[in-house]
């Protein structure tokens, strides 16, 4: 005789099977479509489900796209602490996150550009399954995490504004050149070629003497 609980247990094994079906047509469509080709009927339709059952596991389609995001933010986050880690010095630490930021755009770019590059619904971050705030899920709490150690340890203001600002200035950074590399490739003849690693190198370096420039305390 199956116990209720051994019941329950099964229901929510069932739901996240259903739950990662679903997620996975999401992904799909946007790869094809982008989020445009993205309606919680179409998605039902496709994943072999009634609407009914979509709306039970996500409230709307802002709630859809931001856990079809979810895989992509943890595997950027892995792959940015597991850089930072082979590193001591607070400055290695944030070259080390930078270098492991634009690799991971620039080799994963359909990934890179659905959560990064294109517009799209916001739910609350309550609905994310990657943990808001945690620097070992969320990728902007764990490059703040680093902004903070490097502005202690180099006398720069530790003020909770200026924390937020140097990490969105390197955020914009890095991004933007991951962002000009994806959309604009590397051969593109209205910009002339530079030797790519040296580009990254140089480009982190800017950035991060900038910051420290700027946000010295006096």
């Amino acid at each position: 005789m199956v116990t209720t609980n051994a019941k329950d247990v099964r229901k929510l094994r069932e739901a996240e099977q259903r739950r990662k079906a679903i997620i996975k047509v999401v992904r799909k469509l946007i790869k094809k479509g982008g989020l445009s080709d993205v309606s919680l009927r179409k998605v039902a339709e496709l994943a072999g489900f009634s609407t009914t059952v979509v709306y039970a596991l996500f409230d709307d389609k802002a709630t859809l796209i931001t856990q079809a995001m979810d895989e992509d933010l943890l595997d950027l986050t892995r792959l940015m602490v597991a850089a930072a880690a082979a590193r001591k010095a607070p400055l290695d630490r944030l070259r080390a996150m930078a270098r492991a930021y634009i690799q991971f755009g620039i080799t994963h770019p359909d990934e890179y550009v659905f959560v990064f590059m294109q517009p799209r619904p916001h739910a609350p971050n309550e609905s994310a399954r990657v943990k808001h705030g945690d620097p070992s899920q969320d990728p902007y709490a764990f490059v703040r995490g680093l902004v903070g150690d490097m502005a202690t340890k180099s006398g720069l203001s530790t003020k909770e504004v200026d924390i937020d600002l140097m990490t969105q200035i390197i955020w914009e950074g890095i991004h933007g050149l991951t962002a000009r590399h994806l959309v604009m490739g590397p051969d593109d003849a209205w910009v002339p070629v530079v030797p790519a690693e040296s580009h990254v190198e140089a480009m982190i370096e800017v950035l991060l003497t900038g910051v420290q420039q700027h946000f010295k305390t006096r």
